[in-house]
């Protein structure tokens, strides 16, 4: 039997809602032009109208010069600088103050992502849901060359996000992450400066109580270059962004729903 929230989804008409792939970068100079083109190649396949903002997080390599060659091939790219220091979160924040379309997707630039969840979470979107959540750990999903440490390390800390919140939802860690614009204005200002990021937004997302579809993907370990993410150094960070919205759900909700109810309000 169908859920009152699925009973509740309002699809939309096929391909009427501006699709911004927002990608941070930091010394992505090998990655990013085929991580570009890859996307772009879908979307305009599946006639998706689409712009693709790539955030240059301090890089010291060629990324923007790269970014910059590829503008007469992509007049779809948009080109933005971090200029804050250097963090997933706060290149995540920069560009989403630059996107312009009705539903963003969180892409990383080390071609991580598959471009053709990239189009299936917009689907999901087109169909009412408000968020799209991709999980590496479902039955259908494909992991290539996730490291074993962070991968234990991953399933114990989604497992608890998991008993803390009480959601179904297995990979809340993970960057890839589809939302409409309402939702990120609802759940702004965001203040994760690090790969804490990834929780802030689909936890708060959660907690509003938002219309939210999660999907088996793919993802690939990188082939160039090194991971970011140092699991030592974003144990605080992850745990205050946790608690953080935990005290949230618990003391103030609330407010945190009226809100929210205003938001969605103002957009209809």
């Amino acid at each position: 039997m169908a859920s009152k929230a699925e009973h509740d989804l309002k699809p939309v008409p096929q391909n009427k809602l501006l699709y911004s792939i927002l990608i941070p970068a930091h010394n992505e100079e090998n990655n990013i032009a085929i991580t570009v083109r890859e996307i772009a190649t879908e979307l305009r396949k599946e006639n998706i109208p689409f712009e693709i903002v790539v955030v240059n997080d301090n890089s010291i390599d060629k990324t923007e010069e790269v970014v910059n060659s590829l503008k007469d091939e992509l007049p779809e790219l948009v080109l933005v600088r971090n200029l804050m220091p250097p963090g997933l979160g706060r290149a995540i924040r920069s560009g989403l103050k630059c996107i312009k379309g009705d539903v963003v997707a969180i892409v990383m630039a080390d071609r991580s992502d598959d471009p053709g969840d990239v189009v299936r979470c917009y689907r999901k979107i087109e169909e009412g849901y408000d968020c799209v959540f991709g999980s590496r750990f479902r039955k259908s999903s494909k992991v290539v060359q996730y490291p074993p440490i962070k991968y234990i390390a991953n399933r114990v800390v989604n497992k608890f996000l998991q008993l803390l919140f009480l959601t179904r939802f297995n990979d809340l860690t993970n960057a890839f992450k589809v939302y409409r614009r309402h939702v990120i204005e609802s759940i702004s200002p965001l203040q994760a400066s690090h790969f804490n990021i990834t929780i802030e937004m689909s936890l708060s997302a959660l907690i509003r109580r938002y219309k939210i579809a999660e999907i088996p993907i793919s993802w690939y370990g990188r082939t160039w270059g090194q991971s970011k993410l140092r699991l030592r150094e974003m144990g605080r960070r992850y745990l205050c962004t946790m608690l953080m919205i935990w005290f949230e759900r618990l003391l103030i909700l609330d407010d945190i729903m009226t809100e929210k109810k205003y938001i969605d309000n103002s957009i209809k």
